[in-house]
């Protein structure tokens, strides 16, 4: 780099500069300098902003970093472009970095003020300019977050809606099995004084107790039967109850049948009891124990599946999480897919391929999750509610790649460049806000320094979530484990 005098007519040429009294000029050049940078890299993204560069002659490239790579935006050789700090007349209420790259390819003269003396040089010669200005970024800014929020909280309530429906479904089937259980422990009790009664022999009650015992441990292990094959037993197991005296016997088979029981096995009982009258008994008491196993097994489960709903949710959340932290994504997508269970449906399959080998990354966890959230939920619009969503992640190169796809009709090519703009949305009015794909984008490629993209023809289409594995803003942030 080289410095140049400094020419105020030559600085008048430029349309950025034109307007100025010959004073202003003075000053520019007094404050300001003309310098000749050599090809090469001159200032990167992401760099504290020091200087407002404005060209005179040669070319200039600008770009800016997506998925790892720099991508050109804007290479020019017109006079007058500028580049650099120019938002420094916000001064410490905005980030004073620079938003972009920039090179030169030839030997290319800029006219250069220090970042500090153009905010000054802004304020003082226009300050209803900067005031309007300062009015129209901070307000897009507020703007931007009032409309994130809105898609965020639009989102929220319908997973809060969901994830209520997903809860009271395992919760009712417990609050029913626990009535049906309680009935059962009833009479089971009646059947206890019946025994204290003198009824059954020692030899007797011991040979109903082992039967119980092995009842109960079949329970645990019954088989999973198709409705024919469930039809199928019911019938052979009413006729055999039929053919043994057993009072409303077709109303005792589907309970045997859904414990795993059969024929052989209720010779069995009729091979251990001496007297044929206490068959029946022997049949009611073991149903009995049958109800009481299945009907534990049923609460057991429903409880089960609020745990899961509740830790799901407690994932996608991550209320109890730092904002930025290692985290494993298949637990973030496995809670994204439970969070949306509902929404996705019984009659979309969902394939899951996980790279075991990709490591925990630093992330914005619950960002992401809202990533995961836009995309299955646009995944499954656009199949319409039948199809496959496939969730994929592998390891490319130094990224983690995640990709949410869907068997749907594929997005058109004449629409692909313009899906990422705010409020653009092919959904019906009313249905779609246009906001959920440029708020992934900017979580992924803004927040995280990855990239978006999307592939798609008819019957596979593919969002693809690039984020750097290490990126440099890990350490600066502060990571924790997850």
């Amino acid at each position: 780099m080289s410095r140049l005098p400094c020419d105020p007519p030559e600085l008048r040429t430029l349309f950025l500069f034109e307007k100025l009294t010959d004073h202003q000029l003075e000053q520019l050049c007094e404050k300001g300098h003309v310098e000749l940078i050599e090809p090469g890299p001159v200032f990167a993204e992401g760099e504290i902003a020091t200087c407002f560069y404005v060209l005179i002659e040669g070319e200039l490239v600008l770009s800016k970093l997506s998925g790892g790579e720099e991508i050109e935006f804007n290479r020019t050789s017109q006079r007058g472009v500028y580049s650099g700090a120019w938002q420094s007349y916000l001064g410490d209420r905005a980030p004073q970095t620079y938003t972009a790259s920039m090179r030169v390819t030839a030997p290319s003269k800029f006219f250069v003020l220090d970042a500090d003396r153009f905010g000054q040089l802004m304020r003082e010669w226009f300050p209803m300019a900067v005031h309007l200005l300062e009015g129209l970024f901070f307000g897009n800014q507020n703007a931007k977050q009032v409309v994130d929020q809105r898609e965020r909280l639009l989102a929220l309530g319908s997973l809060s809606a969901g994830l209520t429906h997903e809860l009271n479904n395992p919760a009712a089937a417990a609050v029913r099995a626990t009535a049906s259980l309680r009935d059962r422990v009833s009479h089971m009790r009646q059947k206890l004084g019946v025994i204290a009664s003198g009824v059954y022999d020692r030899q007797a009650l011991a040979t109903l107790i082992r039967l119980q015992e092995e009842t109960a441990e079949l329970v645990a292990k019954a088989p999973t039967l198709s409705p024919l094959e469930a039809s199928d037993r019911e019938d052979e197991l009413g006729d055999w109850f039929d053919d043994h005296g057993v009072s409303g016997g077709w109303d005792l088979a589907p309970t045997f049948v859904q414990a795993g029981l059969d024929v052989p096995w209720l010779e069995r009982i009729v091979a251990s009891v001496d007297d044929a009258a206490m068959v029946e008994s022997a049949i009611r008491w073991l149903n009995y124990t049958i109800e009481t196993e299945l009907l534990m097994n049923e609460i057991a489960d429903s409880t089960a599946r609020v745990s899961t709903l509740v830790n799901a949710a407690k994932q996608y959340s991550q209320m109890d999480r730092a904002p930025y932290q290692r985290i494993d994504l298949r637990e973030l997508l496995d809670s994204s897919l439970v969070m949306l269970g509902r929404k996705i449906g019984d009659s979309i399959a969902v394939v899951k391929e996980y790279d075991p080998t990709l490591p925990q990354i630093p992330a914005y966890a619950a960002e992401l999750n809202q990533v995961w959230t836009n995309l299955i939920d646009n995944a499954v619009a656009a199949m319409n509610g039948h199809g496959t969503l496939t969730v994929r992640t592998r390891r490319d190169g130094d990224m983690a790649l995640i990709e949410i796809g869907d068997t749907g009709p594929g997005v058109p090519e004449e629409i692909r460049s313009r899906i990422f703009e705010p409020f653009f949305t092919t959904k019906p009015v009313g249905e779609g806000t246009g906001l959920g794909l440029d708020i992934s984008w900017r979580i992924v490629v803004k927040k995280h320094r990855g990239d978006l993209r999307v592939e798609s023809e008819p019957g596979d289409t593919r969002f693809q979530v690039r984020i750097p594995i290490e990126p440099e803003v890990a350490a600066a942030e502060g990571v924790t484990d997850g």
